[in-house]
């Protein structure tokens, strides 16, 4: 038996006569539902990465930017699709968050991807200040798969001019100038 709505009057409370004040009932537990896990949120990602591949729209990963249990950004691989090698579920999925919450952080937002994040992906975490990282596969089983980023890895513990790519160190005095610049710029937005 469900108690009347309480219209906000004061009701005597009697425990001889079995009388109580009407009190909302609090919500049973089969009626309150739980946040998402991040069981969840990965599950959806791989899904998504899995249609990914069998629509040829790219490779296998995907991405969700999660705020407040609620999916802000989604991402997947299309660097072929797009001929852009930065074209990452990662990135993608923070640049459609970024755009939709109007902002190039997302602090409180967690990103959860079908796969440990590749060190540009992570860099892209990092910039986005997001709060949490959850992934499911693992860089070895990415690597297995045909997709090896370990040589990434590698060469950012080498000394620039030491990097398999040449890298060379030119115009320091000049290039300060960006950066004198920047530093003057009053309306400057940091970042």
């Amino acid at each position: 038996m469900q108690n009347p709505p309480n219209d906000g009057t004061k009701q005597s409370a009697s425990r001889m006569n079995g009388a109580f004040p009407s009190t909302p009932h609090a919500p049973s537990p089969e009626s309150v539902s739980a946040p998402p896990s991040p069981d969840t949120y990965l599950r959806e990602a791989i899904e998504m990465a899995v249609q990914n591949v069998t629509t040829g729209q790219g490779g296998p990963f995907a991405a969700l930017v999660v705020e407040d249990d609620e999916i802000i950004g989604r991402g997947t691989n299309v660097v072929t699709t797009l001929n852009d090698p930065t074209a990452h579920a990662e990135v993608t999925a923070i640049r459609r968050a970024c755009d939709a919450q109007n902002d190039f952080e997302l602090t409180g937002c967690t990103l959860y991807a079908t796969c440990e994040p590749c060190p540009m992906c992570l860099g892209a975490a990092y910039w986005a200040r997001l709060d949490r990282v959850y992934y499911a596969a693992t860089r070895e089983d990415a690597a297995a798969a045909g997709f090896d980023d370990d040589h990434i890895y590698e060469e950012l513990t080498k000394p620039p001019e030491d990097r398999r790519i040449p890298m060379t160190q030119q115009l320091g005095e000049e290039a300060q100038r960006p950066f004198e610049a920047w530093r003057d710029y009053e309306e400057r937005v940091e970042y």
